[in-house]
């Protein structure tokens, strides 16, 4: 238990402690420079602070987790373990509490600045979904290699923005002398994931490896024009479809609070290749919502996602590719077997021909300006109850 008071129901437990970027807020107004701190409950503790005069509060002392992250994984168990001693016993009481600061009087910023973004597609369900939309004459809606391989794309780093971050409605080739505004605006509930760690350029990272690069998971939504994406794609794949936005959530869950999480994926056939060989399991049991304007539309489990991160991670490198800390690779549209568990517009409206309706009686093909999408998850935590990963939103503007 903490001293801190933690509502019932609050995902931010002491079994979390999730890190991100704040600046608090004085009048409606940021005061001072950003900083690193912890949730617990309806609190952010100030780490900076916690560690000042030190090199460590120095480098919480900044507008992104990226010098804390560039620590590695000793020092990363070194602050959770400091932060739960301190919010569990009395010894520092009086001064974290003069270090604590309401949730809702802080400004959230952007967790890490993104040094790379990487998308996979590693979910069977909703490429299957894709195959059958796109290819529907084909038998087989999976491309050959889709079994082989975690498939992705690289992404544009300088479009991730924070949470809450308004998102314009893209224009583009919509065809042949189309051009225009998207009018197939869609969303993609996925999962991301942190790098802290770098490695060496020509050294690949082995799926063992995975918890010694990267520090956490964060929840991304990754924005998709499909009727610009559908006529740019072929033959290179993802590009001005894509990279307009990605929103990503405020917290970061450290790897270390998903122990009681992590859950062996499903069985893959063919038996993967020796570099995408898993030793110990990481795929992780997260249940996602998706909120559109405040309704319950789905809720994908990522559990059932096909690519673990590691398998991601280790495909990403096995050419020699270089991580760098603040990377963040995301895996692709998290999609269930039943139709209340797709992560995607496309999908729950099946490209438009079966519109979703809304409680209101309204129906949605794609979205509309003024929609408000809003992802959130949770995951088992150690001590039995759930944890939380936060949420991610955004609202379309024309």
């Amino acid at each position: 238990m903490s001293w801190v008071p933690v509502p019932d129901g609050s995902g931010f437990t002491l079994d979390n402690l999730p890190y991100g970027v704040f600046t608090p807020l004085r009048g409606g107004r940021p005061v001072g420079e950003p900083r690193v701190g912890v949730a617990i409950g309806e609190h952010v503790l100030d780490l900076a602070a916690m560690w000042a005069g030190t090199p460590l509060g120095a480098d919480l002392a900044t507008g992104s987790l990226n010098r804390f992250l560039r620590r590695g994984p000793r020092e990363w168990a070194y602050v959770r373990a400091e932060v739960r001693r301190m919010l569990e016993t009395d010894e520092r009481r009086r001064f974290c509490e003069r270090s604590l600061h309401r949730i809702d009087e802080v400004a959230l910023r952007l967790p890490v600045e993104v040094a790379d973004y990487v998308d996979f597609y590693a979910s069977e369900a909703h490429a299957t979904n894709l195959g059958r939309i796109f290819r529907p004459d084909t038998p087989e809606p999976l491309l050959p290699n889709w079994k082989h391989l975690p498939v992705g794309y690289h992404g544009r780093a300088g479009t991730v923005v924070p949470s809450g971050t308004p998102v314009r409605r893209p224009s583009g080739q919509r065809g042949a002398d189309d051009f225009g505004p998207s009018l197939r605006l869609d969303i993609e509930a996925e999962v991301g994931f942190v790098v802290g760690a770098p490695s060496t350029l020509g050294e690949p990272v082995a799926t063992g490896a995975f918890a010694e690069h990267v520090f956490g998971v964060v929840l991304v939504n990754d924005w998709s024009a499909r009727d610009l994406q559908r006529w740019e794609y072929q033959p290179l794949g993802p590009f001005l479809g894509k990279s307009f936005a990605t929103s990503v959530s405020p917290w970061v869950v450290p790897l270390a609070a998903l122990e009681a999480a992590r859950v062996h994926g499903p069985d893959q056939r063919p038996e993967p290749l020796p570099y995408l060989a898993e030793k110990e399991p990481w795929g992780l049991d997260l249940q996602l919502e998706i909120l559109l304007n405040g309704e319950v539309v789905s809720r994908p489990p990522y559990r059932d996602t096909y690519w673990s991160p590691a398998q991601m991670l280790a495909h990403m490198t096995v050419n020699g590719a270089s991580l760098r800390t603040g990377d963040l690779f995301a895996s692709g549209t998290v999609s269930g077997r039943d139709a209340g568990q797709r992560g995607s517009l496309i999908e729950l409206s099946w490209n438009g021909e079966r519109p979703l309706r809304l409680a209101d009686g309204s129906e949605r093909g794609f979205l509309e300006d003024g929609d408000t999408v809003t992802i959130r998850a949770s995951a088992p935590g150690a001590g039995g109850g759930r944890i939380g990963l936060g949420e991610v939103s955004g609202t379309v503007v024309g």
